[in-house]
C-alpha cells in the first residue's frame, strides 16, 4: 500500500522553481531539490525518476501557472490596445525583470532544447498572440499578425532592456509598446 503525500506535487514543483531559477536546469540535483522543498532525496526520485524528468515537471508546472496568468489577465484586462499593454506588463512583473533577464534564460534555453516543453511554449506564445489579436485589430488576419508582432516586440524590448538598462523595466517596455501602438494608428 502507498503511503499518503504529505507535500502534494503541486506544493513541491512550486517550490523547485525558485531552486531551478537560481541555480539553473543542469546544476539541480535531488539533494539540492530536497532542501529546497523538505522531501528526502529518495523520495523525489521516487516520485521524479531521474533529474531530467524533475526538470522537466518543474517547467511544466511553471508553464501550467502561466497559463493560468495569462488566462486570469485575458478575463481582466480591458479589450483594447492599452489593455494588451497591460496584459503584457502583468505577465512581467517588473520586481523579476532582472531574475528573468538573467536566470530566466536558463529556463527558456532548457524549454527551447527539450521537445515537450518546446511544444508547451509554442502553445503559449499561440494562445498569448491570440489574446493581444482580439485587443488590437477587429480583422481577425490583421489582428493575428499585429498579435505575434506585440509578443515579439515585448519579448525584444525585455532583452533590450537587459542590456541597456537606461530606464526602468515596465517604464522601457511599457514606452517601447506604447509607442508601436500609437504607430498603428
Amino acid at each position: 500500500m502507498a503511503r499518503p503525500k504529505t507535500i502534494s506535487d503541486e506544493q513541491v514543483l512550486d517550490a523547485l522553481f525558485g531552486t531551478l531559477l537560481e541555480n539553473g536546469p543542469d546544476r539541480l540535483t535531488f539533494a539540492h531539490a530536497a532542501k529546497a522543498c523538505g522531501l528526502s532525496p529518495a523520495t523525489l526520485v521516487q516520485r521524479y525518476g531521474s533529474r531530467e524528468a524533475l526538470v522537466q515537471a518543474i517547467l511544466l508546472r511553471a508553464w501550467d501557472r502561466l497559463d493560468a496568468e495569462t488566462e486570469a489577465a485575458d478575463a481582466e484586462e480591458a479589450p483594447t490596445p492599452q489593455g494588451a499593454i497591460d496584459l503584457l506588463l502583468r505577465l512581467m512583473p517588473t520586481e523579476n525583470a532582472e531574475r528573468d533577464a538573467t536566470n530566466g534564460l536558463l529556463l527558456l534555453r532548457e524549454d527551447i532544447r527539450n521537445p515537450v516543453l518546446r511544444r508547451r511554449g509554442a502553445a503559449w506564445g499561440r494562445r498569448l498572440a491570440e489574446i493581444l489579436s482580439r485587443r488590437l485589430s477587429v480583422d481577425r488576419k490583421q489582428g493575428e499578425r499585429l498579435g505575434w508582432q506585440m509578443v515579439s516586440l515585448w519579448q525584444g524590448a525585455h532583452t533590450w532592456w537587459a542590456f541597456t538598462r537606461e530606464e526602468p523595466a515596465e517604464q522601457a517596455i511599457r514606452r517601447v509598446l506604447e509607442e508601436w501602438v500609437a504607430d498603428l494608428k
